[in-house]
């Protein structure tokens, strides 16, 4: 039995997969906190621990994310682009267009025959990313995590016409001091986020199957706002979040494969 290691190093969040013989997931963990902290270590540690294994049963561990670079025990790195795409197209054979919005960056990936063919990704700007969501909610006093809660509660249509995640901030903050609703208003957060997305995506084209990856993934209110924008269905997997490290894992894989042949 082979097992590789795929340590996704983000900005907010550390996750990591284990898989058996590049194809059996058996062992996974994902810390709430991202690179410049403890998160890599305590994924790493958590995953080992997940899977009941030591490093010593580690034939290679590939880093990828923002902090790929940072983590002295791994084997290799390689791009997030390139490592979700593997992912995506591991939990979807038919994939075609990745949405992955993380919590600095949005990544939009074009796939063709299982393989990364364009991209588009803004990392300049929070508009569009998790850390929008953020901000949002904080005002909204509300947990990240429950915004999509609140927002199934809407019961009418408004607009967050700021592009700056400031403005927005501004925006949001006048529309509660003249008494709209906090569910209207998180709903308008989720269509505010993803018309910047959908903006990206159009720019290389949207193709069926669209999956989502990431931690925004798991906000059934983005998704639906997501696939009403596109106007395609929006697949998502419970191991949304897991995907870039998924993918790394497999690359680890093929890494020990080509060093045997040679």
């Amino acid at each position: 039995m082979i097992y590789t290691m795929g340590l996704d190093i983000g900005s907010s969040a550390c996750k990591s997969i284990i898989l058996a013989d590049g194809k059996e997931i058996v062992g996974k963990s994902l810390i709430p906190v991202g690179t410049g902290t403890s998160g890599p270590m305590r994924a790493f540690d958590g995953v080992l621990k997940d899977a009941g294994l030591t490093i010593d049963d580690i034939s290679y561990l590939l880093t990828t994310g923002y902090g790929r670079n940072t983590f002295e025990r791994a084997d290799g790195q390689m791009s997030e682009l390139s490592c979700h795409a593997k992912g995506a197209c591991y939990l979807f054979p038919d994939v075609q267009t990745v949405i992955d919005i993380g919590g600095q960056d949005v990544k939009v990936i074009q796939i063709s025959n299982g393989a990364m063919v364009n991209f588009q990704m803004n990392d300049k700007c929070a508009a569009g990313t998790g850390r929008f969501l953020d901000v949002m909610s904080r005002i909204l006093e509300v947990d990240v995590s429950d915004l999509d809660k609140l927002a199934a509660q809407s019961t009418e249509q408004i607009s967050i016409s700021s592009t700056c995640t400031v403005f927005a901030e501004s925006e949001v903050i006048s529309q509660l001091a003249k008494g709209v609703h906090k569910a209207d208003i998180a709903n308008g957060v989720h269509w505010a986020i993803t018309a910047r997305v959908v903006g990206l995506a159009r720019r290389i084209g949207i193709r069926d199957r669209v999956v989502m990856t990431g931690g925004v993934a798991q906000n059934k209110g983005v998704v639906h706002a997501l696939s009403q924008q596109l106007k395609h269905e929006v697949s998502t997997s419970d191991l949304s979040q897991y995907v870039g490290a998924l993918g790394a894992a497999i690359y680890a894989y093929a890494k020990v494969q080509t060093q045997a042949q040679n």
